[in-house]
């Protein structure tokens, strides 16, 4: 099964996230499927690949719960999700 979720990047109290498509069975750092966004909690950034998420959710992907908030946020899952 394939879930989105974030991957955390970034120095020490810096963090940054990926937002990736990823195995559910490995682990935040394992290797992922395609990197489809980015999210800065520190300067409330955020960057989606939005053609590629809905590719993924097609597919049978499940985002996380924050991914989903994410993404809602930038209307991504607008008519997608209930």
């Amino acid at each position: 099964m394939v879930k989105l979720r974030l991957k955390r990047c970034g120095k020490k109290q810096r963090a940054v996230y990926r937002i990736v498509a990823i195995d559910a069975r490995s682990r935040r750092e394992g290797r992922d499927l395609r990197r489809v966004g980015f999210y800065d909690p520190i300067k409330n950034q955020t960057h989606l690949n939005i053609p590629v998420i809905l590719y993924f959710l097609e597919k049978g992907a499940q985002p996380t719960g924050t991914v989903q908030d994410i993404s809602k946020k930038d209307r991504c899952f607008y008519g997608t999700l209930s």
